[in-house]
């Protein structure tokens, strides 16, 4: 159901909702205090010191708020996509109890607000771990739950490739940024988008420090497998591809001069029956099969998840 939708022909920037880089994944926020590839939601971190950059009248000033990365980004995302509050709909579809619940602390005057609805969906989203992979069982002492092919890989992972200099921690993602001269969306692809949004030049688009442009937040490793899009501008569509384009360590992206690409970024001089084993543990191994764990048996509005809208009700054709 759904793909009768239309992009509504009254779609022009001012109204549209124009992503300037690819969404990284939602899960394992918990393990990240900064949001977004530039990093510039959280006040914690490495963004204590970056005061002078949350500027007012924009996203970056919820920081002042001095939350982590999830509540801000939740917070300011609310607004940046123009969702509003109304109180008589949150009495109409049985929420009301639960923000008196959760906010009982807050006066009743605010309990009901864009910051509350904030803190409540990235209460939810703290929840979205994957914690089930077969690499975290094998760790857990379930020497059976990896391949010898997997393991192979894992060996691989945390030697001759050293990927764990760059993705380490709980989401096999230091909180670290760097250029690998990865591509920008192919603009005859994305709709009203533009070349020149400053979100190309990563954390430098928050920090305005010159050493920081074209680095891009280390993404957490987790369930990647059958995404498509792979990389902040979308330039790969596989794993293996991502892996092979760092494996020769040749920058795809002429804007990015050599000199600003992270000294990580080398040559790994991976065989292909290498590469096949890094691919199948990064694919297989740290695949949590179980996430519908984290569905909602039902809405207090009565819609469906994840659209809690009536138009999806229809189109997912969901009770």
């Amino acid at each position: 159901m759904g793909e009768e939708r239309m992009r509504n022909t009254l779609c022009v920037p001012e109204l549209c909702d124009v992503q300037p880089i690819r969404t990284p994944s939602a899960l394992n926020g918990a393990f990240q205090p900064l949001m977004l590839w530039n990093g510039q939601f959280g006040a914690t971190s490495l963004n204590q010191g970056t005061e002078a950059q949350w500027t007012a009248e924009t996203p970056k000033a919820k920081n002042h708020l001095g939350f982590e990365g999830l509540e801000i980004q939740a917070i300011a995302g609310l607004e940046v996509h123009r969702i509003g509050i109304n109180k008589d709909a949150v009495i109409e579809h049985s929420y009301k109890d639960l923000f008196d619940n959760a906010f009982s602390d807050i006066d009743e005057d605010e309990r009901y607000s864009l910051i509350t609805a904030g803190l409540a969906i990235a209460a939810y989203e703290r929840t979205l771990m994957a914690n089930q992979s077969p690499f975290q069982n094998y760790l857990k002492g379930q020497k059976d739950a990896l391949t010898e092919n997997q393991k192979q890989g894992a060996l691989l992972f945390f030697g001759k490739a050293e990927c764990f200099n760059c993705h380490t921690g709980p989401a096999l993602n230091k909180m670290e940024f760097h250029a690998l001269g990865m591509n920008e969306f192919n603009p005859d692809e994305v709709i009203h988008y533009d070349v020149n949004d400053p979100a190309q030049l990563g954390r430098f688009s928050f920090t305005q420090e010159e050493q920081d442009k074209y680095k891009f937040k280390t993404p957490q490793l987790y369930n990647l497998k059958n995404l498509t899009f792979l990389g902040h501008g979308a330039s790969f569509s596989s794993l293996r591809e991502v892996v092979e384009y760092k494996n020769i360590a040749i920058a795809e992206n002429s804007n990015v001069p050599d000199e600003m690409l992270s000294s990580e970024f080398k040559p790994l001089n991976l065989s292909d029956t290498e590469i096949d084993q890094l691919v199948d543990f990064l694919e297989n191994g740290l695949f949590d099969a179980n996430l519908d764990r984290y569905v909602p048996s039902s809405l207090p509005s009565g819609n469906c998840f994840p659209n809690n809208d009536a138009i999806s009700k229809i189109d997912l054709d969901c009770d």
